[in-house]
């Protein structure tokens, strides 16, 4: 639109720069010309009269010498005045004139030039001529005599009428010169905009992920070779990313390999390790405490791996929900008593019954666990676990779980990186407190869930993780993938 109204814009401008120049040379020239042989008829009026008037010249020799350079002209349109010193006469008895003006007068006096003005009244412009009648007295008065002056006025009408039809003119000629100028401006816009749409379509595309994204490439102006450059960049970008997620799968199945294969001879060590805990009490101080140590640490590597497999279902997109509905505040009891934290975490839980909704209790386990646990890791005691429900506006009925704890809270720093995956501080996570998996998991296992976790810090001390989870109470049973 900019591009198209700059045009109409431009063309206005020049049809109006155009017609104006256009019209004031042919009214100049019109008018000259009218000019010029009104002047030039009447010199010669004048000439061919002025040897018959008589010397020095009366009123009645005034009148009649005007009313004979009057008949000069076939229209009739002429009105003369002759003058000479006090005296003069028109060639309209009684004419009083009014088209001379003092300071023509004064020029006509002063000058044997011929002078002239337009004089404009209320409803005509008429062309004012004045000029000086020299002559030389007869031989017997023996001196020149100069000073008969002749005044001439004429309308105007035909001159105007013909200025009236050139303005007409321009503007009949400008107009289609303006429509023609905004349809050029349109054919030009559609040729600059059309690549220039269509490279904010393909950006567009290559923004929303589809690499593939390719623009035609038409000419050799700067436009083709914009398309060119994106072209070459998008073929690039989509070979690096192309790269990038090879290497990615590579990674996440190499990660869920060597889990697979680690839980064999974990198992094994394992097994192994709860008989050495058995016998250490009958073993010497410093093998049962490497025993004890080489037990924790087995433990540790377990869990590690059973969390590198289970990010890596998220990341292959084979988690599998399996939706049952169930009393929330239950689930919530049962995950704080199978980890032996009833007398260690406050729940403030409803009544049973009175909130359900259908989520899959595993993953639901395994989500508030890693949130409690790391409560209790990485702040401090009290911790308290709290579940409601709310009906947020546009959101529908959610089940809202706090896990809260009272220590220093989170650093500004890390509350960002909280739930990526193996991020750890050095006041926040140790090497030996987790795998750096937790919350990521936690994460995923709300997020299967068409939830929402987040993190903060609590303005009296201490964190809140907040879950959301959209209560699905009246949809059917069903399984899916992540």
């Amino acid at each position: 639109m900019r591009l198209v109204v700059a045009f109409a814009l431009v063309a206005a401008l020049t049809a109006t720069t155009t017609g104006a120049l256009t019209f004031r040379e042919a009214r100049t020239g019109v008018l000259q010309q009218s000019q010029d042989a009104v002047i030039k008829l009447l010199r010669t009026q004048v000439s061919r009269l002025a040897s018959g008037l008589a010397f020095p010249p009366g009123r009645a020799e005034l009148r009649r010498f005007a009313a004979d350079v009057a008949k000069g002209e076939p229209s009739g349109t002429w009105r003369v005045l002759a003058a000479y010193r006090e005296l003069s006469a028109t060639s309209v008895p009684d004419d009083p004139f009014e088209e001379l003006t003092p300071a023509l007068r004064e020029a006509v006096g002063s000058s044997p030039a011929t002078v002239f003005q337009r004089v404009t009244s209320a409803d005509h412009t008429s062309l004012v001529v004045g000029m000086s009648v020299i002559y030389i007295a007869p031989v017997e008065v023996g001196r020149p005599v100069s000073g008969v002056r002749v005044f001439l006025t004429v309308p105007q009408t035909t001159e105007l009428a013909y200025v009236d039809a050139l303005v007409q003119a321009v503007w009949r000629a400008a107009v289609p010169a303006l429509l023609l100028a905004v349809l050029l401006a349109l054919l030009a816009a559609r040729g600059v905009l059309r690549p220039v749409r269509a490279l904010r379509s393909a950006t567009r595309n290559i923004a929303e992920g589809r690499l593939d994204t390719r623009l035609a490439v038409n000419g050799s102006d700067e436009l083709a070779e914009l398309s060119h450059t994106f072209n070459e960049t998008a073929a690039a970008l989509e070979e690096s990313v192309a790269e990038l997620r090879d290497m990615e799968v590579r990674a996440r199945r190499f990660a869920a390999d060597v889990s697979h294969e680690l839980r064999t001879p974990l198992a094994a060590m394992a097994a192994v390790t709860d008989v050495l805990d058995e016998e250490a009490a009958h073993l010497d101080p410093d093998t049962a405490t490497a025993v004890r140590l080489i037990s924790e640490e087995t433990v540790k590597l377990a869990r590690l791996v059973d969390d590198l497999m289970e990010i890596s279902r998220f990341d292959a997109g084979a988690a599998v929900l399996h939706l049952d509905e169930i009393d929330l505040a239950e689930s919530l009891r049962r995950t704080l008593a199978a980890r032996a934290w009833t007398d260690t975490v406050e729940a403030r839980l409803p009544e049973p019954d009175a909130l359900r909704g259908r989520v899959d209790p595993r993953r639901l386990d395994v989500a508030v666990a890693n949130l409690v646990g790391n409560a209790l890791w990485h702040g401090a005691q009290p911790v308290l676990v709290r579940l409601y429900e709310d009906e947020g506006p546009g959101a529908g009925r959610r089940a809202v779980i706090e896990v809260l704890d009272s220590g220093p809270g989170i650093p500004a720093g890390v509350l960002p990186h909280v739930f990526e995956r193996f991020y750890k501080s050095d006041t926040a996570r140790a090497r030996t407190e987790g795998s750096g998996l937790g919350l990521a998991i936690a994460e995923e296992n709300i997020r299967i869930h068409g939830g929402t976790v987040r993190a903060a810090n609590r303005p009296e001390g201490g964190a809140v993780f907040t879950v959301e989870l959209p209560l699905r109470r009246d949809e059917p049973q069903r399984e899916g993938r992540s």
